[in-house]
């Protein structure tokens, strides 16, 4: 619950789609397209890392006026960021079409059959032959290894369905320069102080070491900002029956996140059978938005 706070307070003073009033615009233009392409009269949203809820919120009230019939299923892996993007969420959707869902991304191996074979918000929808499922994957795809996550994200996207995330970019023309010049976002007291709570809570002291950023080149062809704690001292740490202990000199790491193009994002979404059907990039070219279908999908509309 600490850390959802103090992640909340980070996201209000340091997210493009809070501090820039084009970011917002250019979700909400996102939000205005996708909803204007989905001609199912009933719609499934999953928020995959949903966080406190305000983007798929925001979503979700569109489709509500354009008369669907909407179902929700906010999914984060902390349980109190559930529940406030619940709370959210009831704005636009009743309580009994929204089913919250607490999942860890990054070992779940079984996303798809949570959906489709527990019908986890899909006994009302799947039936249907007008019925759609819509993903939104907001600001999670930069705290993921790539060959770990967009498959599982591929895997949810049916021929009918569409995916919508957001990846943070790297501006200008340099991508080097592009990642340096974004590194305050991250390098920052509110940053620090939510990446710190974990090991403290564990029984680190600020004392024992410092928490450095950095960047550094990673696969395919991507570079990320890395934060890693250095320990200036010998600790141990205890959790349950398990103990941990860490010499001088050596790190942990907290916290990585990627730096995408949409040149990156398109090459590596077309490698899981995803097309880019629509993007929207900032002005500031820090962040877009990414409307996909599956390729096959894509193709017959097309004619192809």
């Amino acid at each position: 619950v600490k850390q959802t706070q103090q992640w909340l307070a980070l996201h209000q003073a340091y997210s493009p789609s809070r501090t820039d009033e084009d970011c917002a615009a250019t979700y909400d233009k996102s939000f205005a397209a996708v909803t204007g392409k989905i001609s199912a009269s009933i719609v499934h949203v999953i928020g995959l890392g949903c966080g406190g809820g305000q983007k798929d919120t925001r979503l979700l009230s569109l489709l509500k006026a354009q008369g669907k019939e909407i179902l929700y299923t906010p999914s984060d892996v902390s349980a109190s960021m559930v529940l406030v993007a619940r709370q959210a969420a009831l704005a636009a959707v009743s309580e009994q079409n929204c089913f919250p869902l607490v999942c860890d991304l990054a070992s779940a191996g079984d996303l798809r059959s949570v959906f489709e074979e527990n019908n986890l918000g899909t006994a009302t929808c799947r039936p249907s032959q007008n019925a759609a499922r819509l993903v939104t994957f907001f600001g999670m795809i930069p705290n993921f290894e790539p060959e770990m996550i967009l498959p599982k994200l591929a895997s949810l996207v049916g021929p009918e369905d569409f995916l919508l995330f957001s990846a943070n970019l790297a501006p200008g023309h340099d991508y080097a320069a592009g990642v340096k010049h974004i590194l305050p976002l991250y390098d920052n007291a509110l940053t620090r102080d939510w990446l710190l709570t974990f090991l403290l809570d564990l029984g680190v002291e600020r004392a024992d070491g410092e928490l450095r950023f950095a960047i550094e080149d990673a696969s395919h062809g991507l570079k990320r900002i890395v934060a890693r704690f250095h320990f200036f001292r010998t600790r141990e740490i205890q959790i349950e029956n398990d103990r941990f202990s860490f010499r001088a000199g050596e790190s942990v790491r907290l916290f990585f996140s990627y730096r995408h193009t949409p040149e990156l994002v398109r090459r590596l979404l077309l490698q899981q059978g995803l097309n880019v059907a629509d993007e929207w990039i900032t002005k500031s070219k820090e962040e877009g938005v990414f409307l996909c279908q599956r390729k096959t999908a894509v193709a017959l509309r097309k004619g192809r």
